[in-house]
């Protein structure tokens, strides 16, 4: 699975201001940052980024994925303790 594809599948159903996506076919991480994150829990945030993909995981073109997400606010703090 192309990494620029999954970027723009996320970008185009969800509200996301960046998404970082690396890996291959056998492990994908993806970092997603937006406000459509506030206020909602790990779980839902997961939620959120797995459906749009759901296809590509049952269909096995992505067999393993890490999902980390932040609100702006938060990925800001995340940069400044890196």
């Amino acid at each position: 699975m192309n990494n620029q594809k999954i970027i723009s599948i996320l970008n185009n159903k969800l509200n996301l201001e960046k998404i970082y996506a690396t890996g291959d076919n056998n492990h994908m991480e993806i970092i997603a940052i937006g406000e459509i994150f506030k206020g909602i829990s790990q779980v839902k945030r997961q939620q959120m980024i797995y459906a749009p993909l759901i296809n590509m995981i049952t269909e096995k073109k992505i067999h393993a994925l890490s999902i980390r997400t932040y609100t702006t606010e938060e990925w800001k703090k995340n940069e400044k303790s890196s």
